[in-house]
């Protein structure tokens, strides 16, 4: 594996889970296999769990890390190729790539979408241009359509807490003020399609994702039938795909409620806003899994960093 862009670059969900769960037991098992490497961690946009989880991966493996907000500190870069530069970017990607492989034996990166373009959203200008540009492994920490860390971190949740050989898991969407990405919600889908499980993903109309991502994934528009004898229950809001980056309504009666979750166990990638996505019952609940969720964060990433670093 030369990077971690996607979930298509697991050549085995079920091993990396064992081996992130083996990792849990005993975290500095392999302290001396970054001895000597630094991480770079390069934020275009905010970050809590992401950002000290995978420091703290990269330290549990012996590694240095730098880290830079790119928001605050860095020059706004360029992309395009043959562009005049005499407007707001300052410096190219293919030197700024190009510089920090010479600092940084790893690279990650984290830059959301627009959400004002899907194309450009989709061409991935941040996380394509440094893994055209740079001489060093590139890992993606959310970029515009993908979050496979959050999701390696969901599958090895999975694999802890079912009891099941095929369980039911819903991918339920949710209100939310504001138009968010479909990063998460990709990757998770992306992940469950590798799992054996019932999965159904559950929206009102109009919220319909990516086709060429849900492929042939059951869509239920009714909430209620989409979760009767669910397992797992994954809450995530999502801005509209065919009207892009729009919040076509509130939908405010999608929000998650004990009523609604049954006997489930909740998910949700964090941060979370209570009782806007989901009423403080679920969350804090014993059912609620959402802090086991951001601890697996850690091990997620020191799976991908332990597999880079022995590459």
């Amino acid at each position: 594996m030369r990077n971690y862009l996607s979930i298509s670059d697991i050549d085995s969900l079920p091993d990396w889970v064992a081996a992130a769960r083996d990792l849990k037991k005993n975290p500095r098992k392999f302290d001396s296999l970054g001895k000597g490497k630094t991480i770079g961690l390069l934020f275009f946009n905010n970050s809590l769990r992401t950002r000290l989880s995978t420091q703290k991966a990269a330290m549990n493996l012996g590694m240095e890390v730098m880290v830079m907000n790119f928001g605050s500190e860095g020059w706004a870069l360029e992309y395009g190729d043959g562009t005049i530069m005499d407007q707001g970017t300052s410096e190219h990607i293919k030197e700024a790539a190009q510089v920090v492989s010479q600092y940084c034996d790893i690279i990650a990166i984290r830059a959301f979408a627009g959400l004002k373009d899907r194309k450009i959203d989709e061409a991935e200008q941040v996380l394509n241009g440094f893994k055209q540009y740079a001489s060093v492994p590139i890992v993606n920490m959310e970029s515009s359509v993908g979050h496979p860390l959050q999701a390696l971190a969901d599958a090895i949740t999975l694999a802890e807490q079912n009891a099941k050989k095929r369980p039911k898991v819903v991918l339920s969407w949710a209100p939310h003020p504001k138009a968010l990405p479909h990063a998460v919600a990709n990757s998770f889908i992306e992940m469950m399609q590798l799992q054996e499980a019932d999965f159904v993903i559950t929206h009102p109309e109009g919220y319909e994702l990516n086709p060429e991502i849900t492929k042939s994934v059951r869509i239920e528009h009714d909430q209620k039938k989409a979760l009767e004898n669910a397992d797992f229950v994954y809450v995530k809001n999502w801005c509209s795909y065919s009207h892009y980056g729009k919040i076509l309504g509130q939908e405010t009666d999608w929000m998650m409620t004990n009523e609604k979750l049954g006997h489930a166990k909740f998910m949700h990638c964090l941060p979370v806003r209570r009782n806007v996505v989901v009423e403080d019952a679920v969350l804090d609940s014993e059912r609620s899994l959402v802090i086991e969720q951001a601890n697996n964060r850690t091990y997620a990433a020191q799976v991908v960093l332990k597999k880079l670093l022995e590459n």
